[in-house]
């Protein structure tokens, strides 16, 4: 299906940006489009690949004629353009708003003017009960998604939802590398904090599912196991050579949750389970509810919700074999010292 196709990826040089480019670079796709506003790390991307099929575009998914631009002649987009630190959210919610909700907005509707076929953006764990400001715009990011996947009638719009991605720039990972680097205790905010554990190409594996399969107003979540913060910084300390490394508890930062949940308790009443997926359908009910009064069970049953307190937990040896999955944490190891992807 992406035989001499046209992707465009926004955020492309983000962490997210950089797997989906690397995993379609040698496909049959013909061209890559990056979208993105940091003009230095388009730089660096271009003396990096030197690949002609890749374009850049300098824009905001904030400015609706950038993305426009961008998009036009596009088959594909995945939107991973996104403020998405918790604690930069807080302080500067309104911030994450333009970005997150409508930059969303600017996307969705720049690729249906522009007859782009199928579009999936990139939405959070953090989306389901949100506490903080940047769940709270992820979760509005996610209604804007359903929404216009309603009202489009040739571009498929859907989501995928993750968990915590390892080692993408700005997690905790590359932040205790840099702090063993620099001879810093690691800092941890609360041991029994859970968190979901997943690598980069299995996320990409369910954005190429999600390009392949998805009807309208879906979302996809991506099944994983999780482990303590306890558990994930041990299993680094011990990778690295020095199992008693001094540990700092500096507890909670703004917006933080103990732990993280996938899909809601609503979801999972509806939710279809795909072995390593799930798929969240879209309420194709309209407003008038009182038809649909005798067309089957009320949708809130007893399921439970989907979180990284009740989902497999990973042990210190399981962890450490998921963490050398990784090239950062593998050169570590080694005694060389990387920066994350994007």
């Amino acid at each position: 299906m992406f035989n001499n196709k046209i992707l465009l990826i926004t955020g492309g040089t983000g962490s997210f940006g950089n797997a989906i480019l690397n995993r379609f670079l040698d496909s049959e796709v013909k061209e890559i489009r990056i979208l993105s506003r940091d003009e230095k790390k388009q730089d660096d991307m271009r003396k990096s690949y030197q690949n002609p099929k890749i374009k850049f575009y300098i824009g905001d998914v904030r400015d609706y004629q950038a993305v426009l631009n961008a998009t036009r002649g596009c088959d594909f987009v995945y939107h991973a353009a996104a403020l998405k630190q918790v604690p930069s959210c807080e302080f500067h919610p309104l911030e994450a708003v333009k970005t997150n909700i409508l930059g969303t907005e600017n996307v969705l509707e720049a690729s249906i003017t522009s007859g782009v076929q199928r579009v999936v953006c990139l939405s959070t764990d953090k989306a389901v009960y949100p506490i903080n400001a940047m769940g709270i715009s992820k979760a509005m990011m996610e209604k804007v998604v359903v929404a216009k996947s309603r009202v489009s009638t040739s571009t498929v719009i859907c989501a995928t939802r993750y968990g915590n991605v390892m080692a993408s720039r700005g997690s905790v990972i590359p932040l205790f590398l840099d702090q063993i680097r620099r001879g810093q205790a690691l800092t941890i905010t609360d041991q029994g904090m859970t968190r979901f554990m997943m690598t980069l190409e299995d996320a990409v594996d369910l954005v190429v599912y999600a390009f392949c399969n998805a009807n309208p107003g879906d979302i996809f979540v991506q099944k994983a196991p999780a482990a303590t913060i306890s558990t994930l910084a041990q299993s680094l300390v011990d990778l690295m050579g020095n199992p008693d490394y001094p540990i700092q508890v500096i507890g909670t930062r703004h917006g933080e949750k103990l732990y993280e949940v996938l899909l809601s308790r609503e979801e999972m009443a509806s939710a279809e389970d795909l072995e390593d997926y799930y798929r969240i359908p879209p309420d194709l009910r309209d407003l008038n509810y009182g038809k649909f009064v005798e067309q089957g069970e009320p949708l809130i049953s007893t399921a439970v919700d989907y979180n990284s307190h009740n989902t497999i937990r990973l042990d210190v040896d399981e962890m450490k074999r998921l963490l050398l999955k990784l090239p950062l944490v593998k050169a570590a190891v080694a005694g060389v010292y990387t920066e994350p992807e994007g």
